[in-house]
């Protein structure tokens, strides 16, 4: 028992450096800007999460254009409700756009509702093998998520992606409209990371200045 206490703890501190070192490398190394050609179209990728995640970043989504397409889908592989949500959504959308496009795609949930800190840094790394050849693969131009745990090792997956310059991609992150007085764990995480950080209520923006308040979108 007590070796694999010494081992969890061994990992923890790793995970803890590597999200450190990333914090250090985007906060004092910052990335150029290059000129891209404009694009017709914008590859999403979205986070979906269990309960009303999805149907917020469903909402969020049903306002964009049809110029954001292909569609793909990031699911937990023990969300049972995101699937069917997501499929009337696009069974809909598709009777608008006839060329719409979507991938649902599943991978380890890195952190259940009220697990503990310790057992979700060995989840989340768990996570991350599925999620980072998954991000490479799809290369999204945007990714956009609300704060399931999920979305956590999506993130760093595609912050990875910029920083070895293999994709340039933007990381936008949207407060879930519960959250009144404090950032959810995935906020207080992806507020160093995103590119756009927004909240849904100003006593948030005046905690965390670099967020974006736009009042209520969703």
């Amino acid at each position: 028992m007590k070796s694999f206490h010494t081992m969890l703890a061994t990992v923890a501190a790793a995970a803890l450096l590597f999200l450190l070192l990333l914090l250090f490398i985007v906060r004092f190394f910052p990335r150029k800007e290059t000129q891209v050609a404009r694009k017709s179209t914008v590859k999403l990728l979205a986070v979906a999460g269990s309960g009303g995640h999805t149907t917020e970043i469903l909402r969020l989504l049903g306002s964009l254009s049809q110029a954001y397409c292909p569609r793909h889908y990031i699911l937990a592989d023990s969300d049972k409700m995101s699937e069917d949500k997501i499929r009337s959504f696009e069974q809909k959308r598709a009777e608008m756009f006839s060329d719409s496009l979507f991938t649902l795609h599943r991978i380890p949930r890195s952190r259940e509702v009220r697990q503990s800190w310790s057992s979700s840094v060995l989840t989340t790394i768990h996570s991350m093998f599925y999620a980072l050849p998954l991000a490479f693969r799809l290369k999204p131009d945007l990714v956009l998520c609300n704060g399931p745990g999920t979305c956590v090792p999506i993130c760093v997956s595609a912050l990875l992606l910029k920083m070895l310059g293999l994709k340039k991609v933007t990381i936008v992150y949207i407060e879930s409209i519960c959250r009144v007085e404090n950032l959810s764990l995935s906020g207080k995480i992806l507020y160093y990371f995103s590119d756009y950080f927004f909240v849904q209520w100003p006593t948030l923006k005046e905690k965390y200045p670099k967020a974006l308040y736009l009042g209520r979108i969703v």
